[in-house]
């Protein structure tokens, strides 16, 4: 949906414009009790803790930084929120805040040399690139190493599963075993392949004997034809083992940790990412640990980066220091 159209805040239920005192941060979600004030419809807690976080953080960045901080670093947490619950919900980043994100960084920067603690606007443009850059470099060698390591993830059925691969919301739809896997969870990259090895199976209806169909991201290959994904129809049979491409993380990621890096630095990269690995790691192991695997399955990066760039900007250096001091005894 655009910023721009409609141009006031409406209930998506009624599409009624929402008045400015039932607009009121953290006060009118209260007042009216989490309902639309027109038609009663319920209205996410969601909107109220976005706005507390929000607030928050504010708060905390005006007490606790210098005032020639507090504009850059504003700017700089609402990016943080944005990007979080975007990937909490949708497991990308967009360009518009990271690519967007990593530019107001650094002309901040430049404008605002006190981020980079540097003395000249030049040095600081300077600086806040180098971090722009560290990052994507650290994180994107992260990704390159974990698709060397763990691009692949095979399943092997005790007994042959049937599966179906049908067009559904304009992108091809793998089906087998009760899961569901759309085509934009399964292709990264143009060399990932999709590898089904086959009791029997059927192309357009077409009857293949066992046999291993290839899938890319635009095309089949089995038995020595190819065909255009774009034919292909539907595509059923009998599965065995099924070998499915992956990522460690997503491209996303690591643009989002060069925003980061624009904004605060290189050494806050080299402090934010095994900071964000930690919390990924302690969270993950939990929700194994409570029996929640499913939780664990698939989990967005974004808001671990997040956490570590704000704990860099409230006690990163502190930290730093304290543990610097441990290793030295």
């Amino acid at each position: 949906m655009s910023v721009h159209q409609p141009r006031r805040s409406f209930c998506p239920s009624c599409n009624k414009p929402i008045e400015w005192r039932h607009n009121l941060p953290l006060v009118s979600w209260l007042w009216l009790r989490g309902k639309c004030a027109y038609c009663g419809a319920k209205i996410s807690p969601r909107y109220l803790a976005v706005e507390f976080l929000t607030a928050s953080l504010f708060l905390a960045v005006f007490v606790r930084c210098p005032p020639a901080l507090w504009l850059p670093y504003w700017v700089f947490v609402s990016l943080l929120i944005v990007a979080t619950f975007i990937d909490f919900d949708f497991y990308i980043i967009p360009d518009e805040i990271t690519i967007g994100g990593t530019v107001a960084g650094m002309l901040l920067s430049a404008g605002l040399p006190v981020m980079m603690q540097a003395e000249s606007h030049w040095k600081a443009l300077g600086w806040s690139a180098l971090g722009a850059a560290a990052g994507f470099v650290l994180l994107w060698g992260v990704v390159e190493l974990g698709k060397l390591a763990f691009g692949k993830k095979k399943i092997v059925f005790p007994r042959p599963q049937p599966f179906r691969i049908v067009e559904r919301d304009d992108q091809p739809v793998l089906t087998v075993n009760g899961d569901s896997f759309p085509w934009a969870d399964l292709f990264f990259r143009p060399k990932d392949r999709l590898m089904l090895t086959v009791e029997s199976a059927s192309v357009n209806r077409k009857t293949l004997a066992q046999t291993e169909l290839v899938f890319f991201h635009d095309r089949l290959e089995a038995g020595g034809r190819m065909w255009p994904l774009a034919e292909v129809d539907e595509v059923t049979g009998v599965v065995r083992e099924i070998v499915i491409p992956r990522e460690a993380m997503g491209f996303g990621d690591v643009k989002f940790i060069a925003t980061i890096g624009a904004f605060l630095g290189w050494k806050a990269v080299l402090f934010v990412v095994p900071v964000a690995a930690v919390f990924g790691s302690v969270i993950g192991i939990g929700s194994i640990l409570v029996g929640k695997r499913e939780w664990s399955a698939k989990i967005p990066f974004g808001p671990y980066l997040t956490a570590g760039a704000v704990l860099w900007i409230f006690a990163g250096p502190e930290l730093v220091g304290w543990y610097l001091g441990l290793m030295r005894r």
